[in-house]
Formats: C-alpha cells, sequence, structure tokens
C-alpha cells in the first residue's frame, strides 16, 4: 500500500462498482482509467508493485490523489474514459492527439442546396458526409459530383419571391454548362432536388440509383436518336463506373461494417481502420499509437476503435477485428472472420497496418544507422586529433567538486560509443584526503576505480579524460602507473579557461579547432562529468545542512536525524508532515518537539 496516508484512506473508500478514476499529481490528471471494479482496480496499481513495469512504477510515484466517477455500466464507462482523454490529454494516457480538423462534404439546408467543402459541423439543417482523411479524398469525391451534376456554387437566396422578381442573372457557370440557371427558374425545383437525391446516395456508398438513372436516361435519347445526348450520359456512367472501382468493391452482399487491425512493438502500436459501405471501402485511415505504459494490444485496439468510431461518425453495427478484443458498445458485435469475404477485408486492413509499420521501424532503423555512422566519424576525427593508436568507443572523464574544503566529492561519467552510459557512471566520497587537495583527491578516485576494474576483470577505457590542468593530470598518470597500467590507457587532461588539451609530460598543449566534432564532444563529455559532479555535492551538502539542523533540536539525536535524512531529504519536506504523520515515523514525544521547532507559530 502507498505511504501516503491520504491515498491509503482514499482506497480504502472507492466504491465495488464500475466507473473511471483520475490520477492526480500536483498539477493535475496524469491518468484516467476505468474499471468493473474501481476498488479492486486502484488498489491493483499499489498491491502488485512487483509485476509493474518501469513506466508504472513512475505513474503510481507521482500520484498525490485519486478521484472517481461512478456509472451504470461498462459501457459508460468505457465511453467516459475516452471522452475524459481527449477533454484533459493525461501525460500517461495514450492519445490520438494529431490536432487535425478532418473536411466534409455538406449539402447546404437552402432551396436550391449547394454542395460545398466544410472542416466546420454546424447545427442549421445542411446534411454533412464524411468526415475524410484528407483533403485529396474529400476533393475526389467532389470534382465527380460537380461533373455528373450541374449544381448552382452562387450565395444567392433563390426564394420564389425573388427569382419571381427578377433580381438575379445567370452567370458564366451557366454559360459553361456547370449550372442549370435556377436564378432565373431555368431548372424547377423537383428536378434540382431530384439530383441532390442521387448525390445523398453516392456520398452514402450507394451508386446504384445515380447509375441506374444514367443507364435508363442513356437508353431513352439513343432511343429517340439524340446520340450527342446519350454519349454524354454515357461518359457520366462510365465516372461513376470508375469512381465505384477506386473505392474498392469488396462485396454486394456486405453492407456497413467497421474494420479495424493492430501489429505492435514495445514502443508503439499500428492500426488500420477500414470504412465499409454497401459493399464499399469508403474510407481508410492507418495511425501510430505511442505506448505509455506498455499497454496491452487489446486495450490499445479498443480505445481507438470508440475514438475512430466518434471521429468518423461511424454507425455500424459490426466491427471486424484480428484480435479478440472487449468492446462494450450497445448494439454493436465484433466477429473475427477465418474465411471469407470479411477475412478478406480483414487481411487488407492487417496488410496496410503492417505496412506502416515496416515503414515506420525501417526509418527508425535508418536513423540509427546514420547516427552510428556519424558517431564513428566523430571517434576516427579525435583519434587523429588527439593522436591515439585504437578508436575511442569507450571514453571515461572524472571531475572533482566541493565548496570551500567542504563534502569533496568526484564523478566519473562512461561515454560508449560517443554515446552516454548512464549506467557506468559512479560517484565518489573522498575517503583518504583530508581538506581542498584536488591532486590528492584526483589520485583517489582514479587508483579506486580501475584498481576495481582490474580486480573484476573489466575492460578498460580506450580514453580517459582528466578535467584538469597540468596538476590533475599528473596525479591520475601517476595512480595508472601504480596499477601498473600506465601506457595501456591514453589519457588527456583538459583545462576549462582556453580548452586546452594536456598530454602527460609535454609541456605545450594542444588546440583543436574550435568547430572541431570531436572538441565538441570532449566538452559534452566533460560538461556532463561537472554536471554530475555537481549534482552529487548538493546533495551531500544538503542533506550535511538538514542533518546539522535537527541534531540541533534538543530531543532529536542523530539517529532520528538519519532515519528522517533518508526519506524526506529537506526541511521543506517535513513541515509539509502533519503532526499525525511525523509521529508515525517518529513517535509522540518526539513528534511533537520536531513538529513545534517547524511550526513556532503554532505550539502545540
Amino acid at each position: 500500500m502507498p505511504a501516503n496516508e491520504k491515498l491509503k484512506d482514499t482506497i480504502s473508500h472507492l466504491p465495488h462498482k464500475p466507473g473511471i478514476y483520475k490520477f492526480f499529481d500536483d498539477k493535475g490528471i496524469i491518468y484516467v482509467g476505468k474499471a468493473v471494479d474501481i476498488r479492486k482496480r486502484v488498489s491493483s496499481y499499489f498491491n502488485r508493485s512487483a509485476q509493474h513495469n518501469k513506466k508504472t512504477l513512475k505513474l503510481v510515484s507521482q500520484i498525490k490523489d485519486i478521484q472517481f466517477t461512478i456509472v451504470d455500466t461498462e459501457a459508460d464507462a468505457f465511453l467516459l474514459e475516452n471522452n475524459l482523454i481527449k477533454q484533459y490529454q493525461p501525460k500517461y494516457n495514450i492519445l490520438l492527439k494529431d490536432g487535425k480538423t478532418y473536411p466534409y462534404i455538406c449539402i447546404v439546408n437552402e432551396r436550391f442546396p449547394r454542395v460545398i467543402s466544410t472542416r466546420n459541423k454546424i447545427n442549421d439543417g445542411s446534411r454533412y458526409f464524411g468526415p475524410y482523411p484528407s483533403v485529396t479524398t474529400m476533393n475526389i469525391v467532389l470534382d465527380l459530383i460537380r461533373t455528373l451534376y450541374p449544381l448552382r456554387t452562387c450565395t444567392y437566396n433563390l426564394s420564389p419571391e425573388n427569382i419571381s422578381a427578377g433580381k438575379f442573372k445567370v452567370c458564366l457557370e451557366y454559360h459553361i454548362g456547370n449550372c442549370k440557371g435556377p436564378c432565373e427558374a431555368f431548372i424547377d425545383e423537383t428536378e434540382y432536388n431530384y439530383y441532390i437525391s442521387q448525390i445523398r446516395n453516392i456520398l452514402s456508398g450507394n451508386l446504384t440509383i445515380a447509375k441506374n438513372y444514367f443507364k435508363e436516361h442513356m437508353a431513352t435519347a439513343a432511343a429517340e436518336f439524340q446520340f450527342e445526348l446519350a454519349h454524354q450520359y454515357k461518359q457520366k456512367l462510365d465516372m461513376l463506373e470508375d469512381f465505384q472501382l477506386k473505392s474498392t468493391v469488396v462485396s454486394n452482399t456486405l453492407t456497413n461494417i467497421d474494420v479495424f487491425s493492430i501489429t505492435s512493438n514495445e514502443q508503439c502500436a499500428f492500426l488500420n481502420y477500414l470504412k465499409v459501405m454497401n459493399g464499399s471501402i469508403i474510407l481508410t485511415q492507418s495511425l501510430e499509437v505511442q505506448k505509455k505504459l506498455d499497454e496491452a494490444d487489446e486495450d490499445i485496439l479498443a480505445s481507438v476503435i470508440v475514438q475512430l468510431r466518434q471521429e468518423f461518425e461511424s454507425t455500424s453495427r459490426e466491427v471486424i477485428s484480428n484480435i479478440e478484443i472487449t468492446l462494450p458498445l450497445d448494439n454493436v458485435t465484433v466477429t473475427y472472420p477465418q474465411i471469407g469475404d470479411k477475412k478478406k477485408l480483414l487481411n487488407l486492413s492487417l496488410k496496410n497496418a503492417m505496412y506502416l509499420r515496416k515503414e515506420r521501424e525501417g526509418r527508425l532503423e535508418k536513423n540509427r544507422e546514420l547516427s552510428d555512422q556519424r558517431e564513428v566519424r566523430v571517434l576516427e576525427t579525435m583519434k587523429k586529433d588527439l593522436r591515439l593508436t585504437e578508436l575511442p568507443r569507450h571514453i571515461e572523464c572524472f571531475d572533482n567538486s566541493n565548496f570551500q574544503g567542504d563534502n569533496p566529492v568526484a564523478s566519473m561519467v562512461c561515454f560508449k560509443n560517443g554515446r552516454p552510459s548512464k549506467k557506468d557512471y559512479r560517484h565518489f566520497n573522498i575517503k583518504t584526503v583530508v581538506g581542498p587537495n584536488d591532486f590528492e583527491s584526483m589520485y583517489e578516485i582514479v587508483t579506486r576505480r580501475y584498481r576495481r576494474l582490474l580486480d573484476e576483470n573489466q575492460p578498460l577505457p580506450q580514453l580517459i579524460i582528466i578535467d584538469g590542468g597540468k596538476g590533475q593530470l599528473s596525479f591520475a598518470v601517476k595512480a595508472l602507473k601504480d596499477l601498473d597500467i600506465w601506457g595501456k590507457v591514453a589519457i588527456v587532461g583538459i583545462a576549462k579557461r582556453l580548452e586546452e588539451i594536456f598530454y602527460p609530460g609535454d609541456s605545450l598543449p594542444l588546440y583543436i579547432d574550435k568547430k572541431s566534432e570531436s572538441l565538441r564532444l570532449i566538452q559534452r563529455i566533460r560538461d556532463e562529468a561537472h554536471r554530475f559532479a555537481i549534482t552529487f555535492h548538493r546533495s551531500k551538502r544538503d542533506a550535511g545542512t538538514l542533518k546539522t539542523e535537527l541534531t540541533d533540536i534538543k530531543g532529536i539525536g542523530p539517529v532520528i536525524s538519519d532515519q528522517l535524512l533518508n526519506k524526506y531529504r529537506s526541511v521543506k519536506k517535513l513541515r509539509e508532515l502533519s503532526l499525525a504523520e511525523l509521529t508515525a515515523e517518529i513517535g509522540k514525544s518526539k513528534a511533537a518537539i520536531l513538529f513545534n521547532y517547524l511550526h513556532p507559530d503554532s505550539q502545540l
């Protein structure tokens, strides 16, 4: 269970009911989850810590408060979770946050309706179709409609009164055949609206009515020897059939289906969505989702299905998937086809998801190769600049840190193949040197580091960098000689002021071109060693200050000081504790003494 008593109490009062839970840190919501049993699910984060990965453990360590909302069913919890994730975008939830506003085709609610493109849905009675995954896809459909049907593009108010009064004149669109001239009553409203009804069918994925219309008119025109008109209808029929082929006709027996597939690696999941209407694929979308807490594929897919169905306004009653998922949506069934047309659809979707994965992983691999090539190039340059006999794939750098002789410490950072190897970083407390003596301190830490590597039969670095001038370098060389590894490892020193590189026994420094990649890497390594040493020194100094302040309190001895120091690190954090929390840590009497010291204005 968590150490924080407030969280313990909150969890103990959570309900055994379905709903959602929200985790908060000091700044706001960091995670939203759903559960059939809220208390059991939330408790599992704290009771099963040994089973959690690093990301989940980090999430748990940041939780400062928990809130929940009870709902009637698991389906309600699923939808509420999805909406809250969209609203708050917590950093530990997977997000579909591409920021896009998808385009629609709109049949405007007006007399002699226009057909336009828009990104804004307004509740004004207009009919919207889409959204489309890209403007290009939408424009293909829109161009087809405008080619097949002569619709107006003007924004005139074509009321019966305005037309009767002759307020408008036909424009160029009428003269080039793109409009029938409703502004001057050259086409009646019934015929125009029949065009609109066919457009609605086409946009809904049903091309049969429009195709039959052009077939009948083509036959009638041919029978009346109007061959030019018949040819025009034939061209429009061919356009429709060509469009249907490009829309990927799946099967005349399939109606409205959503097809989802997923494949993943350790870092990402790759998904594909096919929207099928009236036997044709009218929309396809592939996407990549970054994993935040090592989520299972079924959890990611279920979440994405809800988001994409909302985004693309799907009302399909059937969802096809390549993995088993629980989708608590009303009147929606999930199927896992093994044969037939649905299996072909699923294979097509999975093929698209796999292609996206292959493309992204290939790009990452290429970037890795380019990065490796760059690092080898930099190391080759360093070998040349420093006159080394072998490529410095393993570099270690030492730095000392103290403040007016107080708390002397040192650090060693390790770079392998030009990259930080943080698991090999080391801190050193200076043990054998009294007072501020950087030279002797350098001798001590170099000796300790490489004696241990020799004792453990670990490989030595190809290059040692000493952050300091000739004095510190000479003492590091003395340590290598005493260990009998002098000459087996290259060693140089770098002075801070002019970025001078010193070699053992050479009175004149080496100046590397300031634009050289090898100098930039040396500076980066030196700065990292300095940062690492300073951080360690500050923590030691702060800890020492806290310990001194606590031991100065009458009644608080070194044992209690060490106990509080190890856990809370600062007086500020101790002041945030209540009397009850202090009592739980060090007992009632000592807690009262410490509380009165930390809060002099509220004496007990």
